[in-house]
């Protein structure tokens, strides 16, 4: 009991229960300097922050959590009338991290399922992915252009950069993250505009800052994961027999 115990507290490294303090403590801080009422806004936020680091670490349990966020999000998003967000969350993040759950568990890496493993796409697989986004994106911009989405091209391009995430969250590349960072960086410029008109969506902003923060980390977590995983598999067959 006692070594399961250590185990678990030993799951993630200093560094990452650091950056997970720092995140929270900051989320928690600025809703209750620009917010103090919205509290589905910090429990999305709170909540996004340890998917983040779980994603980081491979583990399923972050998609798990990704799509709880994502239903919290979309209702955030709708209170704003940021339609985009709402639909692309709603529509297309939840389900694809619910996709993304059952593809992670059903590829663990070695057999470890708090661990995925780690899959290269190759040059067709990045051509397919590049026109099926452009037809999503093209899709959805007449959408939120119909329902008279606020900031439409932020918005438009937020589901660009929210399908490429999720889209490589499916199919478990490291990429992934940086997509995600990328989708960050439009949400902090969409937030902000919207804290223009209502200064509590400021604590929406710091949030995305610090997931921001979290998916530069997972991308630099992943590539480490894939080149172990890769090592790995590529050692000489009689040096994984003299170290067993």
């Amino acid at each position: 009991m006692l070594q399961k115990r250590k185990k678990t507290a030993s799951y993630f490294s200093r560094g990452e229960i650091a950056l997970w303090s720092v995140s929270s403590v900051l989320i928690l801080v600025s809703f209750l300097i620009f917010d103090r009422e919205n509290y589905l806004v910090l429990c999305a936020s709170l909540l996004g922050a340890v998917s983040l680091i779980f994603n980081a670490k491979g583990n399923p349990f972050g998609q798990l959590l990704m799509i709880v966020f994502s239903l919290l999000y979309g209702a955030i998003s709708f209170s704003f009338s940021y339609y985009g967000e709402m639909i692309t969350y709603l529509g297309m993040t939840a389900p694809m991290a619910l996709f993304a759950l059952v593809s992670w568990l059903r590829h663990p890496y070695g057999g470890n399922r708090a661990q995925v493993a780690v899959n290269k796409l190759h040059g067709k697989e990045f051509c397919f992915m590049a026109a099926l986004t452009a037809g999503v994106t093209l899709l959805f911009y007449g959408i939120l252009q119909a329902l008279h989405t606020a900031n439409l091209l932020p918005s438009t391009l937020s589901v660009a950069t929210s399908f490429l995430a999720v889209y490589l969250t499916f199919r478990r590349s490291a990429w992934y993250a940086l997509a995600y960072a990328a989708n960050d960086i439009v949400l902090i410029l969409l937030w902000t505009l919207a804290s223009l008109a209502n200064s509590s969506y400021i604590s929406v902003v710091v949030c995305f800052f610090m997931f921001l923060v979290n998916d530069i980390y997972g991308f630099l977590s992943w590539r480490k994961m894939e080149k172990r995983q890769w090592q790995y598999q590529n050692r000489d067959p009689l040096s994984l027999r003299s170290s067993g």
